[in-house]
């Protein structure tokens, strides 16, 4: 099988099933089926996370990520042999945001917000800047994904309305109204981890947000807080919710009926 890979971003698949219990029952081994599956997806560059999905859209949720879309799908397919019925699923890949930013940015902002404009004081800022920004960028596009306890992923897109079209703005404006979206996201920090993934031509909205949390309360208030701000306010459609308990995955499979 040849890899398949993006030039840019690795590929994202969230996965929603419900289990078919008369065929669990019939058919020994469904448990062992996704284990494999995910045992010989899983390596150094490929990753899952496995949850079970809380309300009646899904029992099951599966996060795969990784650079080889055609392991990806394989994982899917191999996924399909268990006693799991589909539900939904979203596409995506992790990217770079084209707001964020930049050296030049963050220079004028040292010297607008805190007077620094010492060359030696400008330099040793803007290092460790540079050195931040770049763990930052690596994490947004390779993403190492902890386990929280609590999951929440949905999809959203940009509204084009007469009123409220966000592709008629300029860039400029576009990058204001993000970074004050962003500042919103870094309070935070610490208690919700935030991967925002791409999906415009891929799948039916343009993003994916995956939000991990060891404090679901955590889960509503960033998103309850984010829709006061402009960028949702005025320009965010948001496609359903699925909520979760992130757990190892035969635990999952334990607690969603498969042994």
């Amino acid at each position: 099988m040849d890899p398949v890979e993006a030039s840019v971003g690795w590929g994202v698949l969230h996965l929603f099933y419900r289990v078919d219990a008369r065929r669990a029952d019939d058919e020994p081994g469904g448990a062992k089926r996704v284990l494999d599956a995910i045992g010989g997806f899983v390596d150094d560059d490929h990753r899952v996370l496995t949850f079970t999905v809380l309300g009646h859209k899904a029992d099951l949720g599966v996060l795969a990520l990784g650079p080889d879309l055609a392991r990806l799908q394989a994982l899917e397919h191999d996924l399909a042999l268990a006693p799991l019925v589909p539900t939904w699923s979203y596409v995506s890949l992790t990217e770079l945001s084209e707001y964020g930013a930049t050296e030049d940015d963050e220079r004028a902002r040292l010297a607008a917000e805190e007077s620094v404009t010492d060359p030696a004081e400008l330099e040793q800022r803007l290092t460790t800047w540079r050195e931040r920004i770049e763990h930052y960028r690596e994490q947004r596009v390779h993403p190492r994904l902890p386990m929280k306890r609590t999951i929440c992923f949905y999809p959203m897109s940009k509204r084009r309305e007469s009123h409220a079209n966000w592709y008629n703005l300029p860039f400029e404006e576009r990058k204001r109204l993000m970074a004050g979206h962003a500042r919103v996201g870094r309070t935070y920090a610490g208690r919700v981890l935030q991967l925002i993934t791409g999906s415009t031509g891929i799948d039916d909205w343009e993003w994916g947000v995956t939000l991990l949390a060891d404090d679901p309360a955590a889960l509503k208030e960033i998103v309850y807080e984010m829709r006061f701000d402009e960028v949702s306010a005025r320009f965010a459609e948001f496609g359903p919710f699925y909520t979760g308990l992130v757990l190892e995955p035969r635990e999952a499979l334990a607690r969603v009926g498969l042994e």
